[in-house]
């Protein structure tokens, strides 16, 4: 090797040292194995079967099934406790637990991470009736004892959770599956009736005859959570007049010479008439006495409502007097169907004049505002329907045993028409409440029941989800609305399958026992031996003599057992109580869909604020339902149900339903929008398959470039690094801190754009392509290398800790293929993303910023040329920004400068001012760059020219940039690693 000393082509003189070329020839081939390649046995995609198995494999090798376990052992600061609402024991996994389960999961392995304790404990809402129904439903037979009902209902509960843990486990779900919690298990039994208890001691908790929502298809009450409402029911109603038999005594000399007057109503249940008490109207409003055209019918209506009246009735309505609602007082009018009956006019604040006449036929056992009307005026609740929706005998002898649904309605109405009190029959389309299970109508009847009386809870309900967090944001004011709606709650189910209401009768009286003695010796009992002892004990067992005589009760003989079961929004309500840790009973969040807003997130939170005053959480998380890809839910009868067993496993036709495995249904979790409906089907699918394997490159490409790579031992410190390479430590620090303030929000949509966001457009389409030259073709224990792998092995650790939550199998199986591992260790044992302060150095940002406005001002000259084809001269004027430069670039002209490598270029010359001797064929342009140090108290902007032209240096046939002197020769870098490496 010679060493000569030549003038470079151009730009004024400027002196260089060169080799001269030892090689000739055709040599690019020979240097192949002398290039730094990347290595690694990581695949870039993983299909089919191997897929599977892969997963599987890693689940065992990573302890998947011991995480949870480790992490509670684990000594740390903080706790974090995500209280687990139950799913419901009664069938198949599906995509809609799936959506839930990983939500969940994504925040829990996040705070694993994080070095916090989590206290998650999966459990099961085990009882009610759905799952009571099924299991009947499999025996074909009524006529089994509450015991032996008990016993199947409990076998079929148990089945649905062994298939669904199975599955929750496959998701990736971190927990300990050995202990989960169950609404079945005696303990939590016991702990459910010291709440009711609680609630009791306060005078919460009541009996009374009032209407209820019933379900006769169910024959048991419901509470309004377990209602669905059908917009399309189709009802027959009328317009029915009342005639007055005493006119108000204000109107009486308004009303003068006027005889014959009917208050006309309007109902939709006209089954409801025979148990009418009164007709309720508006004290606030104006009323009029009008007639018929038609007929000279003279009717009592609302002055508003006349001209709907007169357009429906398709007949003039002439006033003939108006008077103040105030003035009705003191009318009564005569049933229309029981002659002999008078019903007075009384005011009730419910009446509105949206639809129908102003006034309303009131059946306060059918109603409830018409049941707070007749608590006030002191009518009778009479209820003339049974349990399987039939009228009673009090009905009489015409409508006794037909349904009120169907024959008993029609049979009202041929009787109110035989009477002449219809004036208008039409069928009305409106919503009406349904059973939730069995999807036939309710009606509202009375019974005697057990309450909760909201309406003393409701206030203090709200003053506690005030301080609760709640996302959406937009949620509130539905958990509000809903509150609001509840006036009472119908704990009391008439079933054999749930927590039995700790109450004895009095075989005389009927009056209940039912006190702090009774419910705790009851749920120590339950405790014990479980709720079915309620039925298999003798009485004795409950009703202990000791027992007695603190209830100052007479002998056990008097009293027999309730048979009612709790709802069961009462018992997965009460889970706060049994579930959560006793030192604070107060979960960090509940995540749950938005269905859950008037059912376990309000049954939960009316239980707690009952007994502790304050919410069982600190945040709800409200998310929405997983619907198909059209938008629609998800029906067996239309065929667009995703079963997520399907997805992870693949269908009996592979090519139509290919095995996507456990990170692509938790992908699609995180990617979507949870907080609206969810869609999935094949497009989000494959969608969520190829993002992961584009993840999988650069994943890919990240490990073959630190193979050899011990980051223990050969990490260069960050102040000796390229400053490009400290720049991407700054814009990792940046990225974890956002993607840990994302999966704090719950955000999870966001973690994945900013993961993409920066794996495409800072790693791939910057860095990436900027430092193939230094990692390919430096010398392998360089320090410009060694930095470069140093970055490398921090940002795949970053990248692949910041996906973990949302892709558990994928972080662990690279973490098992990347450098610097203790053998047995595992990602989610070892922490977050670890950044330092210290990569945030002052003017770092700026100078690389800096040459990154200049790299774009070069490239947008050139378009569809390649950089490495070009030298670049760079002119700034003296100061801030040019000093920048300066520390990138410290010789005047370089090939191998970090602003070099920045820009991509053959070579580059920093300069004050350009050339005047610039070639024919040179591109220039100008640009500008805004330095901003200090937050601020430094601001200076400075502008920049650039002149790119064809470098008139040849291709190395090692390194293939434009760097040799002489066309098939080695550049200077190449020949001297060639050298020292005795090649």
């Amino acid at each position: 090797m010679l060493l000569v000393r030549r003038s470079a082509a151009g730009f004024g003189g400027v002196v260089r040292w060169g080799l001269r070329c030892l090689c000739s020839g055709d040599a690019a081939g020979r240097y192949r194995n002398t290039v730094l390649l990347p290595r690694t046995d990581f695949p870039i995609k993983v299909n089919g079967p191997s897929l599977l198995e892969q997963e599987i494999k890693i689940q065992q090798k990573c302890g998947f099934d011991q995480l949870y376990k480790w992490q509670r052992e684990k000594k740390a600061k903080k706790e974090y406790c995500l209280h687990d609402g139950p799913p419901y024991a009664n069938g198949d996994p599906h995509v809609g637990h799936a959506l839930n389960k990983i939500l969940k999961d994504i925040r829990n392995r996040f705070e694993v991470l994080r070095g916090r304790q989590v206290h998650y404990v999966p459990g099961w809402d085990c009882h009610g009736l759905p799952i009571e129904l099924k299991a009947l439903g499999d025996l074909g037979t009524n006529e089994l004892t509450p015991v032996q009902i008990r016993q199947k209902a409990r076998e079929f509960a148990e089945k649905a959770i062994s298939r669904q843990r199975a599955a929750f486990q496959r998701w990736g779900v971190m927990a300990d599956w050995d202990n989960c919690y169950y609404t079945f298990d005696g303990k939590y039994e016991a702990a459910q009736l010291k709440v009711f208890q609680e609630m009791h001691n306060k005078g919460l908790i009541y009996q009374d005859y009032k209407p209820v929502f019933w379900s006769p298809s169910s024959r048991t009450a419901l509470a309004e959570a377990e209602l669905e409402y059908n917009p399309e029911h189709v009802s027959r109603s009328l317009y029915i007049t009342f005639p007055l038999l005493t006119l108000p005594a204000k109107l009486t000399a308004k009303a003068e010479g006027l005889s014959n007057v009917s208050a006309l109503i309007w109902t939709t249940q006209p089954w409801t008439i025979p148990a009418n008490q009164a007709v309720c109207y508006m004290p606030k409003v104006q009323y009029s006495v009008v007639k018929r055209a038609d007929t000279e019918q003279l009717l009592l209506v609302a002055t508003e409502r006349i001209n709907s009246l007169s357009s429906l009735l398709k007949t003039n309505l002439e006033s003939l007097v108006t008077f103040a609602g105030t003035d009705l007082e003191g009318g009564v009018c005569q049933h229309p169907t029981i002659p002999s009956k008078e019903v007075p006019l009384l005011p009730a604040s419910h009446v509105t004049m949206t639809k129908g006449t102003g006034l309303v036929h009131t059946a306060p056992a059918h109603g409830m505002d018409d049941y707070s009307v007749a608590t006030h005026f002191n009518l009778p609740v009479e209820c003339m329907v049974d349990e399987e929706g039939r009228f009673t005998e009090l009905a009489g002898a015409e409508l006794q045993n037909k349904s009120v649904m169907d024959e008993g309605n029609a049979a009202v109405i041929s009787v109110l028409q035989a009477a002449g009190a219809v004036v208008k029959e039409e069928d009305c389309v409106h919503s009406y409440p349904y059973d939730w299970r069995t999807k036939q109508p309710v009606v509202i009847r009375a019974s005697r029941q057990w309450f909760i009386n909201t309406a003393t809870l409701k206030d203090k309900a709200k003053d506690a989800l005030q301080k609760v967090r709640v996302i959406p944001e937009s949620a509130r004011s539905s958990l509000l609305s809903m509150l609001d709606r509840r006036t009472y709650w119908c704990i009391s189910r008439q079933r054999s399958w749930g927590v039995p209401i700790p109450v004895f009768y009095h075989k005389e009286t009927g009056e209940p026992l039912l006190n702090k003695h009774t419910v705790t010796h009851i749920a120590k009992v339950f405790s014990e031996k479980g709720s079915d002892s309620w039925w298999t004990e003798p009485v004795e067992t409950f009703l202990t003599p000791d027992v007695l005589q603190k209830s100052k009760a007479s002998s056990v003989s008097d009293y027999v057992r309730g048979e009612d079961v709790l709802d069961i929004w009462f018992d997965s309500g009460a889970s706060w109580a049994a579930v959560l840790p006793e030192s604070d009973p107060r979960a960090d969040s509940y995540v749950e869909g938005k269905d859950q807003i008037g059912g376990w997130f309000q049954s939960s939170l009316l239980t707690s604020v009952a007994v502790r005053n304050k919410a069982p959480y600190k945040a709800l998380v409200v998310h929405g339902f997983a619907v198909s890809e059209k938008g629609e839910k998800m029906s067996k009868s239309i065929g667009n149900v995703v079963d997520p067993d399907v997805v992870i496993n693949g269908g009996k036709d592979s090519s139509v339903s290919p095995p996507y495995g456990a990170d692509v249904l938790r992908w699609w979790v995180a990617e979507s929008n949870v907080f609206s409906e969810v869609q999935i089907g094949p497009n989000a699918l494959n969608a969520a398959k190829d993002s992961i394997n584009k993840l999988r490159n650069t994943l890919k490409f990240l490990l073959g470039n630190l193979q050899g790579f011990d980051p223990r031992s050969q990490a260069v410190d960050p102040k000796q690094m390229h400053y490009i390479d400290q720049y991407m430590l700054h814009l990792l620090r940046e990225f974890s801190m956002k993607v840990t303030d994302a999966y704090s929000e719950f955000n999870y949509g966001l973690v994945i754009r900013l993961l993409q966001s920066f794996t495409a457009r800072e790693l791939s389409n910057f860095y990436f392509s900027i430092i193939k030259d230094r990692l390919y073709c430096d010398p392998e224990d360089s320090v410009g290398r060694r930095s470069c792998q140093t970055v490398l092995e921090e940002i795949l650790d970053g990248v692949s800790r910041s996906i973990a939550p949302v892709l558990p199998h994928l972080a662990e199986e690279v973490y098992l293929h990347a450098p610097g591992h203790d053998e047995g260790n595992t990602l989610f044992r070892s922490g977050w993303i670890n950044t330092s302060p210290v990569w945030r150095k002052p003017g770092l940002e700026e100078a690389v910023e800096g040459a990154c406005a200049i790299r774009d001002s070069f490239l947008s000259s050139i378009p569809g040329r390649n950089a490495a084809e070009f030298d670049l001269v760079i002119s700034i004027e003296p100061g801030l920004f040019f000093e920048l430069m300066e520390s990138l670039q410290e010789e005047p002209t370089s090939t191998s400068s970090q602003l070099t490598e920045l820009m991509m270029t053959s070579r580059t010359t920093l300069t004050s001012a350009l050339p005047r001797d610039l070639p024919s064929d040179a591109i220039t342009s100008t640009g500008s760059f805004l330095i901003n140090l200090e937050g601020g108290m430094i601001r200076e902007e400075s502008s920049y020219s650039i002149a790119a032209m064809p470098t008139a240096l040849s291709r190395c046939p090692r390194c293939r940039r434009y760097t040799s002197d002489e066309p098939d020769c080695l550049c200077p870098r190449c020949q001297t690693m060639m050298e020292k490496n005795g090649k």
